[in-house]
């Protein structure tokens, strides 16, 4: 009866791996929100040496050309260029998000067609910042999820020199200063406004698209850029 009883309480008792699975559970989700927002602040101040997409690259074999410079040592035609070519409205947007052109992204997939996107320049800072190229929904919904942290914490000229340290612009090529030096081979504080379009003309598609010798395409885009750019002026006031 004694061994029985005992036996009988065995069972009850609650296995030790029952507590241990949701602890750790919570711990990887602490570890996922903390550890984004605390290079997030971080990066407020100190220059970024590496991200995720330079490493991708560099595992596909492709080189690794990057100098980081302060804003105020990159021309302020490319700032110009940028706010023209990806995201007129980046000076009012609070959350980092566009909302008006997202509404219209909704109302296009309502009425059946394809949504162009709506991505903002904060939001691009946020993916090239710390995540993994691609569209697929997990990348985009973390997306959405650091974009207005980036927003609230970071001035827009802070958004600004990061995205234009960081950003690709050709294979192996991250960053204005390498752009500038590897394409014009002058430092990105005298870039012109045209080769400043040329440069963000090629931000779409980095790997195909070449800044200088420019494609008809890239030439074609750059004057289009270079004419927005007058056309929006009153909307640049924070890239000053």
């Amino acid at each position: 009866m004694y061994r029985a009883r005992d036996l009988a309480s065995d069972t009850t008792r609650p296995s030790p791996t029952r507590g241990r699975i949701p602890r750790l559970i919570t711990r990887v989700v602490l570890l996922l929100l903390v550890v984004p927002l605390a290079l997030i602040v971080a990066f407020r101040f100190v220059p970024v040496p590496i991200t995720p997409l330079m490493l991708i690259r560099l595992v596909q074999g492709y080189p690794l050309q990057h100098q980081w410079v302060a804003y105020q040592d990159i021309s302020p035609a490319l700032p110009h260029a940028l706010v023209a070519a990806e995201d007129n409205r980046f000076c009012e947007e609070m959350s980092g998000f566009d909302v008006a052109a997202l509404r219209g992204q909704v109302d296009a997939w309502e009425d059946g067609k394809r949504p162009r996107g709506a991505s903002t320049i904060t939001m691009q800072t946020a993916k090239n910042l710390l995540l993994w190229p691609g569209r697929d929904p997990i990348r985009k919904l973390i997306e959405a999820w650091l974009t207005p942290q980036i927003a609230l914490l970071w001035p827009k000229r802070r958004v600004l020199e990061v995205y234009l340290n960081i950003v690709e612009f050709g294979p192996g090529i991250y960053g204005a200063e390498a752009a500038s030096r590897g394409f014009f081979h002058k430092p990105a504080a005298e870039l012109s406004p045209r080769e400043a379009a040329q440069l963000v003309s090629v931000l779409p598609r980095p790997l195909v698209w070449v800044a200088a010798p420019p494609s008809p395409y890239v030439r074609l885009r750059a004057g289009v850029i270079e004419r927005r750019i007058e056309q929006i002026r009153p909307l640049l006031a924070c890239t000053e």
